[in-house]
């Protein structure tokens, strides 16, 4: 590896970063000014990881930014009293040649989301190297050798290919690791990761939290983990910051905040995810786990009416042949043989990995794709054998509620326009008198004011566009929803206020779910019966609780195994009430 440039002064700490009373106002766009970090503190020792754990608008990003240099001076003030010291250097006295000198060379960050950090118009390869001919002033033929050694590094399988590919052309697990060679390209001292497996699958999730600690020993830097994920930091750091609001709640080492919290936060942080506990139970919020609320029960699924299921998949096969080949023997088996039954009422859970089917699975069952073949069964009624015309009105019976609501939803519509436009599609209601008395309703029944009828998307927060899309879904009186990973971007406490407020629309409308999760305490609390998928192929399934217990497949014993969000059994603390 190449060697690191002198210090700035020499090394006077035993701390490489050092953050007093770190006080920040936000100026928002009507003018009003708020106090959006108040005091915190805390110190990074060398080779060592910290973690800043706390939900959405917690502070941990601005903090972030305030040590990286990159806070927009119009629009936040740090305090004068706010002392910030990188290898014993005052990090605010610094001019931008000297940030220039730092960022990205000494101290780097991996963002939340790996393709905003990468220029779509520019090659893996040409983003990797600019650092190097920049900071490190390394020829071309050096820096693409580098480039080569760092994502061989990173566990990118064929490097020569991807120096060549655009950031579109990779996978979610590729991009991860590629941004993190492009922080790691100048051997950086301190590393911040903001949630670096945020998005991925189970078994993605752990290898990449394990790269980082494998290369966080291996460089012997300090790593700053930026998270709520607190399976991660009891894999990961040494000591955490709990924080809320701007404002710390708690901090210490690790295993001693893990075992015995003191804050009333921290225990509400732990309590708050789905997990065995609470089955059975509406799920707390973290205000609610503050406030001592007593557990609620769940009304048990109702048991099948009759034999006969509302949903019955049959033989269901999909084939693909790349482009422009003729040849038989370049098909794709992208599922095969596909079988399972969902009965009114009821959740059914689809689990796998990347590349094990699931999204084709859920475009042919929604038509989206044409099946190869095999059968979709609605009350008998076969879906792949209609017409596009006949299978028209069956679309209002099936809906789809996607990930991610700032992409499932157009931002430059407001929430009537969003939840009229299914009803004007499909003929619903006599105009738009009756189509806003009916978006209100739907408000109504997903917990939305209704005063969020004229605003657009991008004004509202990730659990309320999540609300909003489940809300269109329901605008065409669906009998299936097919929700894939509904809290895959919400933080803890929004994650538990929309997994009840699925279960109280399944309780009050009797729908059926088809649920895919990533997250398996969240599956394990939403689904009755879980099919495990692997390659294209069910490869197990019953009914969820058994398959947890007693997994039969090598596969899906390896799957639950490596999950990284399980916080180890001896760390776990437990309120009496539970």
């Amino acid at each position: 590896m190449a060697r690191r440039p002198p210090p700035l002064i020499p090394n006077i700490s035993d701390y490489l970063l050092e953050v007093r009373e770190l006080t920040m106002d936000l100026t928002k766009t009507s003018g009003a000014v708020v106090r959006a970090v108040e005091a915190v503190s805390f110190s990074i020792p060398r080779d060592r990881t910290l973690a800043l754990v706390g939900e959405s608008g917690s502070g941990k990003s601005l903090i972030a930014l305030a040590i990286m240099g990159l806070l927009d001076p119009q629009s936040a003030q740090i305090s004068p009293i706010t002392k910030m010291r990188f290898d014993g250097h005052p990090l605010r006295d610094l001019s931008p040649s000297q940030w220039q000198k730092i960022r990205g060379t000494r101290m780097a960050m991996i963002f939340k989301d790996p393709s905003t950090s990468m220029n779509p118009l520019h090659s893996v390869g040409a983003q990797l190297s600019e650092m190097l001919l920049v900071q490190r002033k390394l020829p071309k033929a050096k820096a693409l050798a580098r480039v080569m050694d760092m994502l061989h590094e990173v566990g990118i399988e064929a490097p020569e290919r991807i120096v060549k590919a655009y950031p579109h052309e990779l996978s979610r697990s590729q991009l991860h690791r590629v941004v993190i060679a492009m922080a790691l390209a100048c051997e950086p001292e301190l590393l911040i990761a903001h949630a670096p497996a945020a998005g991925l699958d189970i078994t993605h999730q752990r290898d990449i939290l394990q790269l980082l600690a494998h290369l966080q020993r291996r460089r012997r830097m300090s790593l700053l983990l930026l998270t709520e994920d607190l399976g991660s930091v009891s894999q990961m750091a040494d000591e955490a910051v709990i924080l809320r609001k701007g404002r710390m709640r708690e901090a210490g080492p690790v295993r001693a905040l893990m075992m015995n919290p003191k804050d009333a936060y921290t225990q509400a942080l732990l309590c708050c995810r789905a997990s065995m506990a609470q089955q059975g139970l509406r799920l707390r919020s973290i205000a609610q786990w503050m406030q001592n609320a007593a557990p609620i029960a769940l009304q048990a699924a109702p048991a099948p009416t009759s034999a006969q299921p509302l949903l019955q998949v049959i033989g269901l096969s999909k084939v693909f042949a790349p482009l422009g080949s003729a040849l038989q023997n370049d098909e794709l088996m992208a599922i095969d043989n596909v079988n399972f039954q969902l009965h009114c009422g009821h959740t059914l859970g689809l689990l796998g990995e990347s590349g094990a089917g699931i999204p084709t699975v859920v475009h042919c069952l929604l038509r989206l794709q044409e099946a190869t073949s095999g059968q979709v069964l609605l009350e008998g009624e076969d879906l792949l054998a209609l017409t596009p015309s006949e299978f028209w009105p069956f679309k209002k019976r099936l809906q789809w509620v996607f990930d991610n609501p700032l992409t499932a939803l157009n931002q430059r519509q407001t929430v009537l326009h969003i939840l009229s436009e299914p009803m004007q599609l499909h003929g619903i209601g006599k105009g738009g008198a009756d189509w806003k008395n009916f978006a209100l309703s739907l408000l109504d029944q997903v917990g939305m004011p209704a005063a969020a009828l004229e605003r657009y998307p991008f004004e509202l927060t990730a659990e309320q566009g999540q609300r909003i899309a489940i809300a269109r879904s329901l605008s065409l009186s669906p009998q299936v929803l097919v929700l894939d990973q509904p809290t895959r971007w919400l933080d803890i406490s929004a994650q538990a206020q929309v997994l009840n407020l699925l279960k109280d629309l399944q309780q009050n409308l009797g729908l059926s779910y088809v649920f895919i999760s990533r997250d398996l305490e969240v599956m394990r609390y939403m689904s009755e019966t879980l099919l495990v998928m692997h390659q294209g192929q069910v490869i197990e399934q019953g009914r969820t609780s058994d398959v947890f217990a007693q997994p039969q497949h090598a596969y899906t014993q390896s799957l639950l195994a490596g999950v990284p969000r399980t916080i180890p059994a001896e760390l776990v603390w437990t309120p009496a009430q539970v």
